[in-house]
């Protein structure tokens, strides 16, 4: 399909320029998220209708907040709740952090370094410094506290 010759010749090659991008959007939907009918799906229905119902399913939300910044509620006073994470790169996090948590808690227990080549950081220290608030803190006053005594003597 091309634009009418009658047009001026600017919008003819905008118009020809978008339809061929068209045609070319619907050949990718058919390889990467085709909709229902074949077409490209888009972004927000694969979040609204992809992620969001799950995670309300789960149990994994937050209060709905209306423009003044209150907690919507129900027609019984009850809190609307919403999906808490909206957006796809949430998935992002899920994996990472599947990776690396322990097998008995339903995680691969991976070590850093093939988490941080598998979620394409530049470096170690990235997933470190993003991640590394799943790993179990100690506390080694005691230990330090030993340590001390038999190097000093105290």
């Amino acid at each position: 399909m091309h634009f009418s010759a009658s047009a001026s010749p600017a919008s003819a090659i905008l118009w020809n320029g978008l339809f061929a991008i068209g045609r070319h959007l619907r050949h990718i939907a058919r390889i990467a998220f085709p909709n229902g009918e074949g077409n490209i799906e888009f972004h927000a229905n694969i979040v609204t209708r992809g992620l969001q119902p799950p995670q309300v399913a789960a149990g994994l939300t937050v209060p709905a907040i209306d423009r003044s910044g209150k907690p919507k509620l129900d027609k019984e006073g009850k809190p609307v709740l919403v999906a808490k994470y909206t957006g796809l790169h949430a998935l992002r996090h899920f994996y990472a952090i599947w990776l690396l948590n322990p097998k008995d808690k339903g995680g691969m227990e991976l070590p850093m370094k093939i988490v941080q080549e598998r979620m394409g950081h530049s470096s170690i220290v990235m997933t470190a410094d993003t991640y590394g608030h799943l790993f179990p803190s100690t506390n080694d006053q005691e230990a330090l506290a030993a340590a001390e005594k038999a190097l000093l003597g105290a």
